[in-house]
């Protein structure tokens, strides 16, 4: 990508560029979902309720896993993004570098901390005898490929941030392949059984990654390696990767609270919240790649200045969600009986998933929302907005409304929770995005770059930009003042 290039996203309709963006990276979402669903659906034709409830025991510490991740790729979009709206180029490919190697080395601590911690956390969240041994073994296979879940979603997020839909897309459906043909090859054609998903789901973490990397490396999207880069890039990478992380690991460890309350129902209440929590991925999947999509839009129009384009992704990208959460609903409400019989839940775990489909299904507009504003908190500079939202909802709102649902309510009224909690949160945080969207504010503009001296040293003419950059003010003026202060530093 030659330097100085206009982004793609700073010229023509926003509706068209959230449509499309959202339409590539639901398929490629919705088919990664479709994987885990299959893969569930797969354990549940060994006919034995308990291994389906020690994978949905898994998936809760799974969930929260990959949030970090999330996050990770989040703080990745919104830094190439601004600086590709900025036409920044050559500063765009060593940020997207720099988060790959960061993502790398923060996944692997994670990862192995999880290894460590998994038995206490499932005896935590309720996993019992049987169950938690398959939950155990599931998490010790598959949890060592967390690494390649970041470069898999980094690499995407960058291909995101360039615009390149069609080949960010082709980064999940490409390991969902993999997984979809290797699950019943390992599961039964192996006889590998539980073993056999968690195998699959490395080796498609692999193929994620690796398409990822080939199709940056083929955009020129990567900058040379560098440590010293990523020392550079580190701060305000965290900065955003930060308050992302903690937003994301809102939902998982919400998850978990919701899945040690179920566990009090039995491994059919357990089975059944498992399948309502792979329907909400699947049915849902192009609202999350809305929320995704919608930064690279937002972060580019932003660093290019435009608060008018800001303004009108937001009402689009929300006007989107509403459209696609009514329509989802009415076809899980339609299908909910096949869903039920499909995955031969008994009658606890029956009454979850139709309490899904009929209530949580709709009470998900709201979360929609709430996903729409939280993209525009991360690239405008407010994450710890995002945060804040997010765990007031998890932390907050839904376990008051779990004390407060009356019992009869039974093991539905996890769902009934979570719904209500969205309803709440999600409406008020939209306000809060629409409010800021409207009332974006730019730093200092950038000053021309000084004309190298002997031996390339630029000291004045760099101090003169981070005096600039401190005139902004506010949490953007900081913001200005580190990223000038990392390219000043960086040697090119």
């Amino acid at each position: 990508m030659a330097e100085g290039a206009e982004g793609r996203f700073v010229t023509g309709s926003t509706m068209r560029h959230v449509a499309v963006m959202t339409a590539t990276g639901s398929v490629g979402l919705s088919f990664m979902f479709l994987v885990d669903f299959a893969t569930l659906f797969y354990v549940s034709l060994l006919g034995d309720e308990t291994l389906t409830a020690g994978v949905g025991f898994a998936w809760a510490i799974q969930f929260l896993t990959v949030s970090v991740g999330v996050g990770l790729s989040i703080a990745a979009m919104a830094l190439v993004s601004r600086s590709i709206g900025a036409r920044e180029r050559e500063k765009a490919r060593g940020q997207a570098t720099a988060a790959l190697l960061i993502s790398g080395v923060v996944l692997t601590g994670t990862a192995l901390l999880i290894l460590l911690l998994r038995r206490p956390v499932l005896d935590l969240i309720g996993a019992e005898a049987e169950a938690a041994e398959v939950a155990a073994r599931f998490l010790l296979i598959s949890v060592p490929s967390l690494p390649l879940v970041g470069l898999g979603m980094v690499a995407a997020s960058t291909l995101r941030a360039e615009g390149a839909a069609r080949k960010a897309m082709l980064v999940t459906v490409s390991s969902g392949t993999a997984a979809l043909i290797l699950d019943p090859l390992l599961i039964f054609g192996l006889g590998l059984g539980v073993d056999g998903a968690a195998f699959a789901m490395v080796l498609s973490r692999g193929m994620a990654a690796l398409v990822g990397l080939r199709y940056c490396l083929g955009l020129s999207l990567l900058g040379p390696a560098s440590l010293w880069r990523a020392r550079a890039v580190a701060p305000a990478f965290f900065a955003i990767a930060g308050p992302a992380i903690l937003t994301q690991l809102s939902t998982p460890l919400g998850n978990i609270l919701m899945t040690w309350w179920i566990s009090s129902w039995g491994d059919s209440a357990v089975a059944g919240w498992a399948v309502a929590s792979r329907l909400t991925v699947l049915a849902f999947g192009g609202i999350f790649a809305l929320s995704g999509a919608i930064g690279g839009i937002i972060g580019q129009n932003y660093g290019a200045r435009r608060a008018d384009r800001v303004a009108s992704a937001y009402r689009d990208s929300l006007i989107f969600a509403a459209g696609y959460v009514v329509s989802v609903w009415a076809l899980l409400a339609l299908f909910a009986p096949l869903i039920v019989r499909g995955f031969g839940v008994t009658e606890t775990g029956a009454s979850v998933v139709y309490a899904f489909c009929f209530i949580g299904a709709g009470g998900f507009m709201f979360n929609g929302a709430l996903f729409v504003a939280n993209a525009a908190f991360n690239n405008l500079g407010r994450p710890l907005l995002s945060t804040a939202f997010n765990w007031v909802r998890d932390a907050g709102v839904t376990p008051l409304m779990l004390l407060a649902a009356p019992a009869s309510l039974g093991a539905p009224g996890v769902v009934y929770a979570q719904a209500g909690a969205g309803v709440v949160v999600g409406s008020v945080a939209v306000l809060a995005g629409w409010r800021l969207t409207r009332n974006v504010a730019f730093g200092a503009p950038p000053a021309p770059a000084p004309a190298p001296l002997p031996g390339g040293a630029t000291a004045k003419g760099a101090g003169a930009i981070l005096h600039a950059a401190d005139g902004a003010g506010g949490s953007t003026g900081a913001a200005a003042r580190h990223d000038l202060e990392t390219d000043a530093g960086t040697p090119r």
